[in-house]
């Protein structure tokens, strides 16, 4: 009997070969012995089409766990704990994400090799959205309202959350060079200490092809200094939410996949969802690209019942909305560069993702999209 070759999103919704090899029974196995509460693995029964890691559902004697793979260039033992522990910090404050188990010696995060491991129980709720890649809408704007107050939860709960800034920059939600006083300088400064961002900038003209973000980013600037810094999910989209029902009146049941997080700010983490879910990115004519401004309003609306958003905090949302993918588009501009090396994806990250989302906001539904979220507060 043969198998489909395993498919992993990619860009313009078309499905594309994944970054990493999928997981094997065998590695799975090596890997779960280390855990004295789980048996070796019956099945693997599904691996994820997400990006930039490999991972899948894992079937034991005691039940199905969520076995994900790192190569160690992206995520270190070390790194991986920094998300781990935020996601125990959630759990004690009642949030509803998945367990991560640890091993025999305590560890949460394992290194074997060049590989990275990390074990979840699996989360309760319905994964309704799990073939969704992310840059497609809800199906409902009751889901966009659901998501947006437990995005509120998160933030309430992240308020006493004090541990220091990650320690990679790399596939991580940032607002380094969006809080910059001189964005330019920023990405200078990141490229002294990220050698391969450097490299990857070093072909391209990056300064002048910024230069229309610029006005932008200066118009900005002055509101974020006094924001204050928590730490976020960073990829809030409906895809890592699980439902606690099967309709479109469906609540979110738990919230799954804390890769991108790191501190940076409330607004950012809620524009950042507006982004994921309002937006038909996938859709590769930047003219008759769909916006969903009731998902944007369902947004702010669920978000709002929990902490209440001012017209000034609305409107900064708008404007965040054209450049809050910046940090984490410069992030993988490094990722395809020096990690996969693969320059064609890189020229992506660049063109498409990093100038071609500003660029596009210029376009009539893009500025109907900004017009409904201010006309929201």
């Amino acid at each position: 009997m043969s198998h489909p070759p395993h498919l992993a999103h990619g860009w313009n919704d078309a499905p594309m070969a994944p970054d990493w090899p999928p997981l094997r029974a065998d590695e799975a196995a090596a890997v779960l012995v280390r855990f004295p509460s789980l048996s070796s693995p019956l099945q693997l029964r599904w691996h994820s089409p997400r990006p930039f890691s490999a991972a899948a559902r894992v079937a034991c004697a005691q039940g199905e766990v969520f076995l994900k793979r790192h190569h160690v260039r992206v995520r270190s033992a070390a790194q991986l704990a920094e998300e781990h522990a935020f996601i125990a910090h959630l759990r004690a404050h009642g949030l509803p994400v998945p367990r991560v188990l640890t091993d025999a010696g305590g560890h949460s995060a394992i290194a074997l090799g060049e590989w990275t491991y990390e074990v979840h129980a699996l989360a309760a709720g319905l994964d309704l959205y799990r073939d969704a890649p992310s840059w497609t809408p809800p199906l409902s704007a009751a889901h966009a309202r659901s998501a947006g107050r437990m995005l509120a939860r998160l933030h309430l709960a992240a308020r006493d959350y004090a541990a220091p800034a990650r320690s990679t920059a790399l596939l991580v939600t940032g607002d380094a060079v969006l809080r910059a006083s001189d964005p330019l300088a920023a990405i200078a400064q990141s490229c002294a200490q990220r050698p391969d961002l450097a490299a990857a900038l070093a072909t391209r003209d990056w300064a002048q092809e910024l230069a229309p973000l610029l006005p932008a980013l200066g118009a900005l600037q002055p509101r974020l200094a006094a924001l204050p810094t928590c730490w976020t999910h960073g990829d809030w989209h409906v895809s890592n939410l699980l439902w606690d029902g099967p309709g479109a009146r469906a609540g979110v049941a738990a919230i799954l996949d804390f890769g991108l997080c790191a501190p940076t700010f409330a607004l950012l983490d809620l524009a950042t969802a507006i982004e994921r879910n309002a937006i038909a990115w996938l859709q590769p004519d930047p003219a008759t690209r769909a916006v969903f401004p009731e998902i944007a309003c369902a947004l702010l609306a669920g978000y709002a019942e929990l902490l209440p958003l001012s017209m000034a905090d609305v409107a900064l949302v708008a404007d965040l909305l054209p450049l809050a993918h910046l940090d984490f588009a410069l992030s993988e501009l490094e990722y395809f560069h020096a990690v996969l090396r693969q320059p064609a994806m890189a020229a992506v990250a660049w063109r498409d993702f990093l100038l071609g989302h500003f660029a596009w906001f210029a376009q009539p539904q893009a500025q109907a999209l900004l017009q409904a979220i201010r006309g929201a507060g």
